[in-house]
């Protein structure tokens, strides 16, 4: 049972739709709060799931809790994810799949920036296939190789949606100045950087993006570093408030922007209706104050 608090101000929900709306590119709709697929494939973001069977169950079941927004890559697994969202969600009514492209993958925890044209060009053909569909809704750059001319590996994914096989971009880990750069080749539609409760490095980016109507997708939105400890100063405020660190956190980023779009990823059910419920929760002035205090 939840019950409306005074100090959060709105009960959490069980629908990710509590979140509200936000348009990618200005018309595609999708509920603020996503859900990310990183977790999905084995050790190292390598290889087959652990549990083929519980990761097609958890994102069914994200789809089922109102999540619109499906972020995956083709460097996770590489290509495991992709598959396991076809698997789960094909034909994908109502929801919008972004995924990245601009990683090789040598091995487990290994990450390598590939931005040549031909790669990219490669790996979005890869990409369709496995998704099944004959357009992307979000490619983003995955990261920029910085031995490759921004304006190759942009004009590149510009081309690709001038095919018709792309219906927006975006950039992942850049600077504003990156961020413009690529602005000027083509439309961005969405940045992803790390951002977080304990890591706000990218706060000047977001109120750019805020700015521009750009979409700002947290990556690694959970990670609260040393505030993590329960019986520390942000479990007992969570605590206090009836919420789990999580939540706090989630809330916390929703409340920042409404451009902001969370995408917190999970191979569990039960931490994902955990996830989904904070959607709804909206942390009041006083709350934020000792979040910032505490941060």
């Amino acid at each position: 049972m939840t019950t409306t608090d005074d100090r959060t101000g709105t009960a959490p929900s069980t629908s990710a739709a509590a979140s509200g709306t936000f348009r990618i590119g200005g018309d595609l709709p999708v509920h603020r709060l996503g859900y990310g697929t990183m977790q999905l494939p084995g050790p190292g973001v390598w290889g087959p799931s652990r549990d083929r069977d519980g990761a097609l169950r958890v994102l069914r079941r994200a789809a089922d809790l109102g999540v619109t927004l499906v972020d995956t890559a083709d460097a996770y697994g590489p290509g495991v994810a992709e598959e396991l969202v076809h698997d789960a969600l094909h034909p994908y009514d109502g929801i919008v799949v972004a995924t990245k492209v601009g990683f090789t993958r040598p091995g487990p925890g290994r990450w390598v920036a590939d931005g040549r044209p031909a790669h990219l060009r490669a790996a979005t053909e890869d990409s369709l296939r496995r998704l099944g569909v004959e357009r992307i809704d979000l490619l983003q750059l995955h990261r920029i190789d910085p031995r490759v001319p921004l304006a190759d590996q942009v004009g590149t994914l510009a081309d690709l949606r001038r095919e018709g096989k792309v219906r927006h971009l975006g950039l992942s880990e850049v600077s504003v100045a990156e961020l413009d750069a690529a602005a000027a080749i083509a439309p961005i539609a969405t940045v992803q950087n790390l951002h977080n409760l304990a890591d706000r490095s990218s706060t000047e980016l977001l109120r750019v993006c805020e700015q521009r109507g750009t979409g700002f997708i947290p990556w690694f939105p959970l990670a609260t570093g040393q505030l993590s400890d329960p019986r520390g100063p942000l479990g007992r405020l969570a605590g206090s408030l009836g919420l789990t660190p999580s939540q706090v956190a989630l809330a916390w980023l929703l409340d920042s922007s409404p451009v902001v779009l969370p995408i917190p990823g999970t191979s569990s059910v039960a931490h994902l209706e955990e996830n989904v419920a904070a959607a709804g929760t909206h942390l009041d002035p006083a709350v934020l104050a000792r979040l910032d205090r505490l941060a």
